[in-house]
């Protein structure tokens, strides 16, 4: 019987989270397939309606595929980083607008997980990968400026990308991304990705000749430079938002 502990919730999230809990603890693995219906109803002591809301739950967060026809059924699903990512996204997100998450907090994440990445990239980046990062360079006189920030993100991805740790980048993907959505890169004056150009050619130096603590160093500097505009663009957007607040609540 599903338990009734939480009365906030409702009986098929308290359904849809015991059955994710198997899954979590490993009891329901990738490929097994879920009880029917009818015996989830039986079993947890809840309504048919409610074992197929349950359902449609987990399916909604990727944990669970329904598949149709005779061999058909639900199947707990295999992890995949880019629903983690997109999931992580996502929260990310929704938490940036409830409780104004700021700029210096998302920097911060990058720096912990990008400063001693660029370490692991100098010791363990093949010529395959230096080359990848090479390819992310762009010239700042020439670039789209709706474009800039993603080069800018690609340099960052594929140095994670070389520290050969898929990790890394699934939770920093979705810090990109919210920085791109939330925050006007676009207003970042030419003469700021002329130095993070600069900036770039320097750490892949350091990443050429295997120098782990030069790009250690080379690369916490970029991102606090980086930190220094965002928040200064941060600041810009807030007090674009007052103006146009204060404009919406005008006497006509």
């Amino acid at each position: 019987m599903v338990s009734a502990s939480e009365p906030s919730t409702t009986a098929y999230d308290r359904l849809a989270s015991a059955i994710r809990e198997e899954i979590l603890s490993g009891a329901l693995r990738p490929g097994d397939r879920l009880p029917t219906e009818p015996e989830l109803s039986a079993y947890y002591r809840v309504s048919r309606n409610t074992a197929r809301e349950a359902i449609r739950a987990l399916a909604s967060q990727g944990l669970v595929k329904v598949k149709r026809g005779v061999a058909g059924g639900t199947f707990v699903s295999a992890p995949s980083f880019s629903h983690i990512s997109q999931t992580l996204r996502t929260g990310l997100a929704l938490v940036t607008d409830g409780v104004h998450l700021t700029v210096s907090a998302l920097m911060d994440v990058r720096e912990m997980l990008e400063v001693p990445a660029a370490e692991f990239a100098a010791r363990l980046r093949t010529d395959e990968e230096l080359a990848a990062i090479r390819r992310t360079l762009f010239d700042p006189a020439e670039v789209d400026p709706g474009n800039v920030f993603d080069s800018n993100r690609d340099f960052h991805t594929c140095l994670l990308r070389a520290t050969h740790n898929p990790l890394l980048e699934v939770l920093a993907e979705p810090v990109f991304r919210v920085l791109k959505e939330r925050f006007l890169r676009e207003r970042a004056p030419a003469s700021f990705w002329a130095e993070v150009d600069r900036e770039h050619r320097e750490i892949i130096g350091f990443l050429e000749c295997g120098d782990q603590a030069g790009a250690r160093e080379a690369n916490r500097a970029h991102l606090r430079h980086l930190r220094g505009t965002y928040e200064r663009l941060d600041r810009l957007t807030a007090k674009t938002s007052e103006v146009y607040a204060v404009g919406d609540h005008g006497v006509d």
